[in-house]
């Protein structure tokens, strides 16, 4: 259970009284001004860096009512940390590490409204093992942290409590019904190596059976650009060297959860995990949380136009 600091500021408050009370009827004592500093460490769906613990500071057990320091917050600060309140945002960490261990069940065929494709693939990995699934759900878990300290609803395709999938399809489905501001489908590449960045895929106009894009494309260019600015600044690193000619951006056409999304999607490939240089960012926490910020920014930049 969460510590409840509210409750023991009251609890501190009474003693701290009472003991007033009793020093002055016995002894006419004075009591001490200590000074005392208190706080609450921000939990990690609180701040945009590094996640903490949550505490607080011990005071002094007799300290008077007036060294007590009442807490304050900034009108501007609170406004800012809630901007994206009463907004909701569907995050896809791509793949599934159970994927591994159910081939048969992810092979068979979903209608992506222009053709039959699989309902899922087990993704790529760096050279040394560490799977695509793996990040795509680490990075996701610290962007819902970032997401939600700004006030955002934010709905997952899965937490990595299924055994498998869900399939392309699914994952449409699950931000049609959250009638998601935004969906980001988190990602990384399998190129081939010296082949670096990231990437944006945009829903192409598409018109086929279940798949109708046409309202989708307009806004879901605009998220995407939005990303690949605040992505290279929060990472630093660079749009692919061998896709998009240097935007950053992608247009495909045979992507399910594209293609049967009725609610602004994007595709973000966060570099080549074939690429040694890529994959030694990928295995650093400190570069995920970047990359998770960089999302963060582009899709707080989005939604509020």
């Amino acid at each position: 259970m969460p510590y409840d600091h509210r409750n023991t500021a009251r609890r501190t408050l009474a003693l701290v009284l009472a003991a007033a009370g009793c020093c002055a009827a016995l002894a006419g004592c004075a009591t001490s001004q200590a000074s005392s500093s208190s706080g609450k460490a921000q939990g990690a769906q609180g701040t945009q860096g590094p996640r903490s613990e949550n505490g607080a500071q011990s005071r002094p057990p007799f300290a008077s009512p007036s060294a007590v320091p009442r807490p304050t917050r900034s009108p501007v600060a609170a406004q800012a940390s809630r901007s994206l309140a009463g907004r909701t945002v569907v995050i896809d960490p791509g793949h599934n590490s159970g994927n591994f261990h159910h081939s048969t069940e992810i092979n068979q065929k979903v209608n992506i409204g222009t053709n039959p494709k699989e309902c899922d693939t087990t993704g790529t990995s760096t050279n040394a093992g560490y799977t695509e699934a793996a990040f795509t759900l680490d990075v996701s878990r610290r962007l819902r942290d970032l997401l939600t300290a700004r006030g955002a609803e934010v709905v997952f395709t899965h937490d990595g409590d299924r055994p498998w999938g869900p399939c392309i399809d699914e994952r449409a489905r699950i931000g049609n019904a959250a009638r998601a501001d935004a969906v980001v489908s988190v990602h990384a590449d399998g190129s081939a190596a010296g082949n670096r960045g990231f990437h944006v895929i945009l829903p192409a106009k598409v018109r086929a059976g279940a798949a109708d894009t046409a309202k989708i494309v307009a806004p879901s260019r605009t998220l995407g650009e939005g990303i690949v600015k605040t992505f290279a600044r929060a990472t630093g690193t660079s749009p692919a060297n061998y896709i998009g000619d240097g935007t950053g951006l992608d247009v495909r056409d045979d992507l399910g959860g594209l293609n049967l999304s009725t609610v602004p999607k994007v595709f973000v490939e966060c570099g080549n995990m074939r690429d040694p240089k890529d994959a030694q960012l990928f295995t650093s926490s400190t570069w995920r949380q970047k990359a998770a910020q960089g999302l963060a920014d582009g899709i707080a930049t989005y939604l509020k136009g």
